[in-house]
């Protein structure tokens, strides 16, 4: 790429940012969300989060995990079995990292 268009995809990255994000700001007024938005808008960090993991758990060099014997899975589980348990979001880490990583250091997998 020649500088002219190097300089030109970065001012324009700058300017989709910039009205992106203010896209809020701008308006002279705030603008009402209708309510089945305002609600459903509510489970959008839930399934962005649900969109990451999951193919993270599931999934080995895009095929779905073959065996039962990863460390993905239990740790998933472990980590599951305590939000439902204690609702602690630390705790839930911990106990899901600890599983992940006792069965990759102890059993290997």
């Amino acid at each position: 790429m020649s500088r002219a268009q190097i300089l030109l995809a970065i001012v324009g990255l700058a300017a989709i940012t910039v009205i992106t994000r203010g896209f809020f700001m701008i308006a002279a007024r705030e603008t009402p969300l209708p309510d089945w938005l305002r609600e459903a808008l509510r489970y959008a960090p839930l399934a962005a989060l649900v969109a990451v993991i999951v193919p993270d758990i599931a999934m080995t060099d895009g095929h779905l995990v073959s065996t039962w014997k990863d460390a993905r899975l239990f740790g998933a589980l472990v980590g599951a079995l305590t939000f439902w348990r204690w609702r602690h979001l630390l705790a839930t880490i911990l106990a899901g990292a600890a599983a992940f990583l006792a069965l990759r250091l102890v059993l290997g997998w």
